[in-house]
């Protein structure tokens, strides 16, 4: 009985990965934002405060407000939003 359920144990990773997909969406890498220029413009460490973000993903370019004035890395985005 075992090694037949152990033949659909990898069923597990695309149903995970169908699941996430339906819940969160598609992963978005931002390329470009848009902050206020403090002075500062080319220093990497200097505190910027972001107006908005423009991510590329499966899904083209997607152009958000900053979250806080702050733009994550990695977004989530589906299909209709």
């Amino acid at each position: 009985m075992i090694r037949i359920a152990a033949l659909f144990f990898w069923l597990i990773v695309p149903m995970g990965l169908l699941w996430g997909y339906n819940t969160y969406g598609t992963p978005h890498l931002v390329l470009t934002y848009r902050f206020f220029d403090n002075g500062d413009i080319y220093n990497p460490l200097a505190r910027r405060r972001y107006i908005d973000c423009n991510y590329l993903g499966v899904y083209g370019w997607i152009t958000v407000p900053a979250i806080g004035e702050d733009c994550p890395w990695v977004r989530f985005f589906k299909v209709g939003s």
